[in-house]
């Protein structure tokens, strides 16, 4: 009796939220915006302290929320050619390197002001430092920025950040855990090796793997394209790379009708669970501990915006782009997200800082919303056909 009643509270609330998003959904798509910041307000009112906490469906949604994420970095994957890729990450690695000073700088600033030392500092320098993989992709695949220049300063610049983490993760957790510089060695170089070892086979053998996958049936095509997917993301995550490079490598190296089909097939899935990304995303948050913290947390948001924007014109500069281009490709890696929201769990963990944890939330929250509004509205300025266009 205890477990019908059980399934029939999860139903009730998994079918609640469902509605819910849908009624969002179509409150966005009337205005022509986003729907992930209301996705994201959603996630306040059902999450901890909210105005009706989810008690039964939270653990479902947090399991979606994650294949979500795989699977939005999956379908980015799919855009981008290996070859394309490499050359990309080739011509770019000075855009990354200025990502990485401009905007690890000022979260590290931060901290140190406040006095909280310097390891909390190199955390919170991580916080501020990384785009949401998760968020942009959405924004890039829902604003038809696919094919544009500054699409791919994007993602180049995206996957840079997603192999620093690989790096930067394996550091601070050997950091925390005292377990000596040795370990973290070795979990770098074993990051570097996988990731060169799957770019290298997506170059070598990419057009043999896509046509062992291809099937004419969209059933064993959904199935095992999902399936490959997460046992990739899952040895990543073991590997102390993180799943969503394991995700966007799989979707590297399927390419020509094989790829055409994925997205098709794929799409409905992956807003279903990206969808319960962004609301899980928002459970964590508890609005009762944003006001303490919420001056420095816009004051930080507003700078670390800013240097975005800088990113995406040295980007565009150090391309031969013009300064429109630059703007758009820095206003779309504003949102942070998923890896943000990560680093603060290892801060919070470890014990470190214990107003990191707020501070973190809140500065996430404001630029996931800030974010996509902003992209939204100088995407709606752009009048150029050329720059942005319809698929």
């Amino acid at each position: 009796m205890l477990a019908v009643e059980t399934t029939s509270t999860l139903f009730l609330e998994l079918g609640g939220v469902l509605i819910g998003l849908a009624i969002l959904a179509r409150v966005a798509n009337r205005f022509r915006l986003s729907p992930v910041p209301l996705f994201l307000l959603a996630g306040l009112a059902f999450g901890e302290g909210g105005v009706v906490p989810l008690v039964t469906a939270e653990g479902f949604i947090q399991a979606g929320a994650q294949i979500g994420v795989i699977l939005l970095l999956f379908v980015l994957g799919l855009e981008y050619g290996a070859q394309d890729l490499v050359q990309g990450l080739r011509r770019r690695a000075g855009s990354g390197l200025a990502d990485l000073v401009l905007n690890f700088t000022p979260g590290m600033a931060a901290a140190l002001l406040l006095d909280w030392g310097l390891l909390p500092a190199v955390f919170l320098g991580g916080i501020t430092y990384v785009s949401s993989s998760g968020i942009v992709s959405h924004l890039l695949t829902e604003g038809h920025w696919k094919g544009t220049p500054e699409s791919k300063s994007v993602v180049s610049i995206l996957v840079l950040e997603d192999l620093v983490m690989a790096v930067y993760l394996a550091f601070t957790a050997v950091l925390v855990s005292g377990r000596g510089p040795v370990v973290g060695v070795a979990s770098v170089c074993i990051a570097i090796v996988v990731v060169a070892a799957v770019l290298w086979i997506a170059l070598r053998f990419g057009d043999a793997l896509s046509r062992l996958v291809f099937s004419k049936a969209d059933q064993p095509l959904v199935l095992l394209i999902i399936g490959i997917t997460l046992v990739a993301a899952a040895l990543a995550d073991r590997l102390q790379i993180s799943a969503e490079v394991g995700a966007f490598l799989v979707g590297l190296t399927l390419s020509g009708r094989t790829a055409e089909r994925a997205r098709r097939v794929l799409g409905p899935v992956k807003d279903l669970f990206s969808a319960f990304f962004f609301v899980f995303f928002g459970f964590g948050i508890d609005p009762s501990g944003i006001s303490p913290v919420l001056l420095v947390a816009l004051a930080l948001a507003l700078v670390t915006a800013g240097t975005k924007i800088l990113t995406g014109i040295v980007s565009a500069r150090m391309e031969g782009a013009d300064l429109r281009a630059g703007v758009r490709a820095g206003v779309l890696l504003i949102p942070r997200g998923e890896f943000s929201i990560a680093i603060a769990g290892i801060a919070i963990v470890a014990g470190l800082e214990p107003e990191i944890a707020p501070l973190a939330a809140t500065y996430v929250l404001v630029l996931a919303i800030a974010g996509p509004l902003l992209a939204r509205a100088i995407g709606r300025a752009a009048s150029d056909p050329s720059v942005m266009h319809p698929d």
